[in-house]
C-alpha cells in the first residue's frame, strides 16, 4: 500500500493506514514532502513529527535498515532535511514468528483484546536472543495466545519494552500493531508511569532526590553502562526512601526515561548500589540470589480507549525475604490489583 501526501495531509490518511498495517502482509509506503518550516530538521525528528504512530526508535531502525530514502537515496538519522526534499518511508511486512510456544505459567495482572500486563518472574529473559532461544517471556506469551504484534520482529512479537532478566515485576505486551504503536508513542513521550522498588546498600544522604546523569555504554567494559560515557544520553531517575538503616535502604524509583540499566547505574553512581547486582556491585551480591530490583507499578493510557490504566505487581517472596534480612519492614502502600495464574 502506498500513501502519497505532504505533512499537512498526513493526519487524515494516517488513521486509515494504521488499521490496515495491523493485518496487511504487504509493505506500506509513505511519501512526504518537506515544507519550509521543517528545513534543517533532523530526518528522524521530522519523521516522528510527520508520522507519530511510529516511535523514534522504530524510525531510526527503519532509516538504518535502508527503508527510508531522501531524494531516492538512503541516509542516516541525523541527516538534516531541506525544504522540498522528497522522503519515502517503507514499513516492511511483518516477519513470520519462528519462536516456539512453551507452556510456562504466567502471573497475569490484566488482559484484554489489545494487550496483556504480566508480573514477570525474576530469572525470566523477556525475548530470545544470542545464546537463548527458549524459556523466555515471548515463548510463554506465544503459548498463551496466538495473536501478537509483529512490529518487534520474529524474536520479539508483542514486546513493547523490556526488563532485565533478574528484575521482576510489571511488563506490558501488545497483541496487535495498533496497540504496539500507541504504547510505544507513550514510552517515547515519557508519559508512562514506571515505578520500581530497589533494595540498596547503605543509607542515602537525602530522603528524596533526582539523579540526572547521562548514561551510555562503558568505554572499556562493554557489558556495563556508565555515567562517564562520552556519548551518554539524557536520563532521569527520581527516588524516595521508604525504609532505611545503616546497612541498607528500600527506595522507590520513578523513571522519567528508559536507558539500559538506568536505575542500577544511577544508584551505583551515588554510592548506593542495588544489592545483589553482580555487574555493578559484585561485593554486595554474594548474599543475594539476584539483583533486588522490582518493577512495582506501571501506568499508561489504554491504546484503544484512552482510559488511564494502572497496575501493581506484588513483591515476590525472595524480595520480601531480602528486605526482612536487612532489618527493614515490608509494609508498603499498595493499590488494588488483579492477578490471574495462567499456564
Amino acid at each position: 500500500m502506498e500513501i502519497d501526501c505532504n505533512i499537512d495531509e498526513v493526519e487524515g490518511k494516517r488513521m486509515a493506514a494504521t488499521g490496515l498495517k495491523a493485518t496487511s502482509e504487504a509493505p506500506t509506503t509513505f511519501k512526504l514532502l518537506v515544507p519550509k518550516e521543517h528545513a534543517r530538521m533532523r530526518l528522524d525528528l521530522f519523521l516522528v513529527k510527520s508520522l507519530p504512530e511510529f516511535s523514534r526508535a522504530r524510525i531510526q531502525q527503519l532509516i538504518r535498515a535502508g527503508f527510508v530514502r531522501v531524494g531516492g537515496g538512503t541516509t542516516r538519522p541525523h541527516h538534516c532535511v531541506r525544504s522540498g526534499d522528497e522522503v519515502e518511508v517503507t514499513e516492511p511486512p511483518v516477519e513470520k514468528i519462528q519462536t516456539e510456544p512453551e507452556a510456562i505459567p504466567l502471573s497475569i495482572l490484566y488482559e484484554d483484546d489489545d494487550l496483556i500486563v504480566i508480573n514477570k518472574a525474576s530469572g525470566m529473559t523477556v525475548h530470545p536472543g544470542a545464546g537463548q532461544g527458549e524459556h523466555t517471556l515471548v515463548n510463554a506469551l506465544l503459548y498463551h495466545c496466538s495473536t501478537w504484534s509483529g512490529i518487534g520482529g520474529k524474536e520479539r512479537p508483542g514486546i513493547v519494552h523490556r526488563l532485565d532478566k533478574e528484575t521482576s515485576g510489571c511488563i506490558v505486551a501488545a497483541k496487535n500493531d495498533v496497540a504496539h504503536r500507541e504504547l510505544s508513542k507513550q514510552f517515547t513521550a515519557r508519559t508512562v508511569e514506571k515505578i520500581y522498588l530497589a533494595l540498596v546498600a547503605g543509607k542515602l544522604r537525602k530522603e528524596t532526590g533526582v539523579i540526572e546523569n547521562k548514561i551510555g555504554r562503558h568505554p572499556v567494559h562493554r557489558r556495563k553502562m556508565s555515567v562517564s560515557s562520552p556519548r551518554g544520553r539524557a536520563a532521569k531517575t527520581e527516588y524516595r526512601v521508604l525504609r532505611s538503616s545503616e546497612q541498607a535502604s528500600l527506595i522507590e524509583c520513578t523513571l522519567h526515561s528508559g536507558r539500559t540499566h538506568q536505575i542500577r547505574v544511577h544508584l551505583h553512581h551515588i554510592g548506593n548500589p542495588v544489592l545483589g547486582d553482580k555487574i555493578y556491585a559484585p561485593r554486595f551480591a554474594k548474599d543475594f540470589s539476584r539483583q533486588m530490583l522490582h518493577a512495582w507499578k506501571l501506568g499508561f493510557h489504554h491504546p484503544r480507549t484512552g482510559e488511564w490504566k494502572s497496575f501493581e505487581a506484588p513483591l515476590p517472596d525472595d524480595f520480601t525475604c531480602a528486605i526482612a534480612a536487612m532489618g527493614l519492614t515490608t509494609r508498603l502502600q499498595t493499590t488494588d490489583h488483579q492477578t490471574n495464574e495462567s499456564g
